[in-house]
């Protein structure tokens, strides 16, 4: 299963100006029952992301958080010296959704920002998205998916609400029929 997990502040932010997310941060301790990062993390086997992302993680300077897990990061940049063990992915999409999918070490996480989800969501490669809607408004940043002119229906599978005010959507990316209404606005 191809998948992401993401917060996002009331006003459509996955981090405010400058790539900060002090304000997600402060929901580290809360309790998320059956959508707990560490429940998460447990299903995960491949770790996917953006050259943006992956450098996000390492200037949060908290040394490589995903040890054990393999990590792709999509580039076309090289990195001069890595954070941890991973793999630079330049093929092209279709060519690692193929990869992907042939893994069966566990689900694999796309990570970050809505960029690299987008594509995965437009070439139908995409099955599930936990959603964390947080009681914050922000301002102004990184958009949760950023405008592009893509169009896709999904199906909510679940909403839990939580004492904190955060809810989980948790959405489900059903194969697209010619009829499913995919596509360029």
């Amino acid at each position: 299963m191809i998948r992401g997990y993401m917060g996002a502040s009331l006003d459509g932010y996955i981090a405010a100006p400058g790539g900060d997310i002090d304000w997600l941060r402060k929901y580290d301790g809360v309790d998320f029952g059956g959508h707990a990062y560490d429940r998460f993390i447990r299903e995960i086997g491949t770790l996917v992301m953006g050259r943006a992302t992956y450098d996000a993680i390492v200037a949060m300077g908290e040394g490589w958080i995903y040890a054990g897990k393999r990590v792709i990061v999509v580039t076309s940049r090289p990195l001069a010296d890595p954070a941890g063990p991973l793999e630079i992915w330049g093929e092209g999409l279709e060519a690692l959704i193929r990869s992907l999918r042939k893994r069966e070490d566990g689900d694999v996480w796309i990570v970050g920002g809505g960029l690299l989800q987008q594509a995965f969501i437009a070439a139908d490669a995409f099955d599930r998205l936990e959603l964390f809607v947080m009681p914050e408004i922000v301002g102004g940043g990184h958009q949760t998916f950023p405008s592009n002119g893509f169009r896709r229906s999904v199906r909510l599978a679940a909403a839990t609400t939580f004492p904190s005010g955060a809810v989980c959507l948790d959405y489900r990316f059903d194969p697209l029929t010619p009829d499913a209404g995919g596509g360029r606005a």
